[in-house]
C-alpha cells in the first residue's frame, strides 16, 4: 500500500501559523503601550469634541492676544501640528528644532485682554512629551510658573534627545484655548 504525506504536510503547514499567531500575540502583550494624550485628553475624546476644542480656540483668540515664547520663539494658540506625522515635520516644520537637549529650556507666556489691554491670569496645564513615549513627560502647571504681573516663566530641561510633543491648555475667565506643538530637540 502506497502512503500519503499530503495530510501532514497540512498538519505542519497549520501548526507552523497557528505557532507564529502565538507568537505575534505573545509579543504584542509584552509591548509598551503609551496612549496619546493630545491636549491633555484621551485621543476618543479629542476625536468626539474636536470641533468644540477648535471652537474655543477661536472664542479664546477673539478676546484675548495669546503669547507663548520657548526659547525665544513666538507662538500663537496653534493647533496646526496635530495633523502631520513627524517625518513631515522633519522636513517641513516651521517648529524644527525648538527644544535644546540636556540644557535649560526657556518658556514665557502671557495673555492680554483685548478690550482693557490688562494682561489675565492664566490657569495653566503645559505637557512636553516625547511622542513616541510617556517615560520623559514633562507637566507644567501654574506651581512650575513664576508669576509677575501676570507674566508667567519657567524653565524645564529636556532629557533626550528626540521628537518632542508640547500640548496644553489655558484657561482664562471660563474659556480655554489649547496649543498642539510638534519639535524635537538638538
Amino acid at each position: 500500500m502506497k502512503r500519503n504525506y499530503w495530510p501532514l504536510f497540512f498538519i505542519g503547514i497549520f501548526l507552523f501559523t497557528f505557532s507564529l499567531i502565538v507568537w505575534t500575540v505573545v509579543n504584542a502583550v509584552k509591548s509598551p503601550v503609551s496612549e496619546d494624550e493630545s491636549f491633555l485628553r484621551t485621543y476618543q475624546d479629542v476625536d468626539a469634541n474636536y470641533n468644540d476644542i477648535i471652537n474655543s480656540n477661536q472664542k479664546f483668540l477673539s478676546k484675548y492676544d495669546f503669547s507663548l515664547d520657548i526659547n525665544d520663539v513666538n507662538f500663537d494658540l496653534t493647533t496646526d501640528d496635530i495633523r502631520y506625522s513627524q517625518r513631515v515635520l522633519e522636513k517641513h516644520s516651521k517648529h524644527k528644532n525648538l527644544l535644546k537637549f540636556d540644557k535649560q529650556n526657556d518658556i514665557k507666556l502671557f495673555v492680554i485682554d483685548k478690550i482693557t489691554k490688562e494682561k489675565k491670569a492664566i490657569d495653566i496645564v503645559l505637557k512636553i512629551t516625547l511622542s513616541s513615549s510617556n517615560d520623559f513627560d514633562i507637566l507644567l502647571k501654574n506651581d512650575n510658573f513664576t508669576n509677575t504681573s501676570n507674566e508667567y516663566v519657567s524653565t524645564f530641561k529636556i532629557l533626550e534627545e528626540n521628537n518632542w510633543n508640547i500640548t496644553g491648555t489655558f484657561k482664562v475667565d471660563g474659556i480655554t484655548g489649547s496649543i498642539y506643538i510638534k519639535t524635537n530637540a538638538i
